[in-house]
């Protein structure tokens, strides 16, 4: 009886592991892999989930729009092969993770997704298509001026299509008031001045850098708490 039971609980050991090694239906994938990946892959499914006129300004090379905010995103998503992997990627990676999570949910059984979206692609120096922004905006000479300061620089690098951006845009204005004659606080939209935004490889957003006399001191990527950053000024 007691062999019958020990033979059990292995059996049923070994179902469990198996089933934990199983391919997960989503892959975050960095760069080089995801554009290996992407290269591997006959015909590869490939879908910018941004809005049209983010796509418009660039994108990945046959890459098609499939906007996942738009009402009609199911119904443009399911007329692809859900049989054979399918890659997403947005600006900067959350809008993509929440569309493979829908892919997945629509029965998508191999979907990757790009780590740091476009933003990292940029930086990494890959190729893309359909640059048509504005050559406008910050230059680098002019973003040199505005830090070289004898006060401390705090540059945030923002957009508003960017929910941590938006999160924390009510307290980056009170700071900038409350500290404007300590720190100069500099709001940068990254979309608005994009050539600055990639000459200073900027590969995601909300970024803030801190400089002291035109050197850069600090910086961070993603969220942070207002008490979190005053830490720091």
């Amino acid at each position: 009886m007691k062999t019958k039971l020990f033979s059990l609980l292995f059996i049923s050991f070994l179902f469990l592991s198996c089933q934990g090694q199983a391919t997960k239906p989503v892959q975050t994938l960095d760069v080089k892999t995801y554009a290996e990946k992407l290269k591997n892959t006959e015909k590869p499914q490939l879908l910018d989930v941004r809005t049209p006129e983010e796509f418009g300004v660039e994108h990945i090379e046959n890459a098609d729009n499939v906007n996942v905010n738009s009402p009609d995103f199911a119904t443009k998503a399911g007329q692809y092969d859900k049989s054979k992997p399918i890659f997403v990627y947005c600006k900067v990676g959350g809008r993509s993770a929440q569309a493979a999570d829908k892919l997945v949910a629509m029965g998508f059984t191999e979907v990757y997704n790009l780590e740091g979206g476009i933003m990292k692609w940029t930086t990494a120096g890959m190729p893309k298509v359909g640059q048509t922004a504005k050559t406008g905006g910050m230059t680098v000479e002019d973003y040199q001026k505005l830090v070289a300061s004898d006060k401390k620089v705090l540059i945030n690098f923002t957009a508003v299509w960017c929910a941590p951006c938006q999160k924390m845009k009510p307290y980056i204005l009170k700071m900038q008031e409350e500290l404007k004659d300590q720190v100069k606080i500099v709001r940068v939209d990254a979309d608005e001045n994009k050539g600055l935004t990639e000459a200073m490889k900027i590969e995601g957003l909300p970024m803030i850098i801190i400089y002291e006399n035109g050197k850069e001191v600090w910086r961070n990527l993603g969220y942070i708490s207002e008490e979190d950053l005053k830490k720091h000024l």
